[in-house]
């Protein structure tokens, strides 16, 4: 019974050794695997880098002036302990082919992309939200710098721009329909105000009193665009 026992404990840490060498096995065999799975993300990314900056090398025109290629073409080194305001020159390094010095300088004004002026930059407009609103609508929007433009920092920004947008309603036509077929609701259907449209329909105007009211807030400006917009 002493033999059988000291047996089976033998086979017991026998197993127990196995065991642990086929753990060790997995677990080299998993960390080959997460290192191989990095540096297959690595260099996918890298593959992804080389082929941005090839795309942007591609967008870049060779068959002009270095100095007039626009910013994501080139390379330079700005000065940022400058003055607000002081013109000064930038030197500046062509990043693709060009026609002249690869290496050249622009003149430029002290500042941040984001004071900028408004015709300097191209910001994303948005059409929801009332033109006509009292007081005033403003909303928050991305502005991007143009390209030839130099300045500091980014160049991607975010601006508060007043609500200023038009859905395409003009006011002489506006004003015409009113005059002339206001009584039975042709300018506000024109609006898109439909509910009052139906309303003058069916009272012939409100009797012309509502036609007159009518002309007069179309000719002011007082009565616009159903969706918020402005007159064009």
């Amino acid at each position: 019974m002493i033999r059988m026992k000291g047996g089976l404990g033998v086979i017991i840490i026998l197993l127990f050794f196995k065991l642990r060498v086929l753990g060790e096995e997995v677990n080299v065999e998993g960390e080959d695997e997460v290192d191989l799975k990095d540096s297959r993300e690595k260099n996918g990314s890298d593959i992804l880098s080389s082929s941005l900056s090839s795309a942007e090398e591609h967008n870049c025109p060779t068959d002009v002036e270095c100095y007039k290629l626009g910013d994501q073409c080139v390379s330079c080194d700005y000065n940022y302990s400058c003055v607000y305001g002081e013109k000064m020159n930038v030197t500046c390094h062509a990043r693709v082919d060009c026609i002249g010095n690869k290496k050249f300088q622009v003149p430029m004004m002290c500042r941040y992309c984001y004071q900028t002026d408004p015709w300097e930059h191209r910001c994303v407009m948005k059409t929801n939200c009332v033109s006509v609103d009292t007081p005033l609508a403003y909303y928050k929007t991305n502005c991007t710098v143009r390209s030839e433009i130099r300045c500091l920092g980014r160049r991607r920004f975010l601006k508060k721009l007043r609500c200023n947008w038009t859905g395409g309603y003009r006011w002489s036509t506006a004003l015409i329909l009113s005059v002339t077929l206001g009584g039975f609701g042709a300018d506000r259907f024109y609006l898109g105000h439909w509910q009052e449209g139906i309303g003058k329909l069916f009272s012939f105007g409100g009797l012309g009193v509502w036609t007159l009211v009518d002309v007069m807030l179309i000719s002011i400006h007082y009565l616009g665009p159903a969706d918020g917009s402005l007159y064009i």
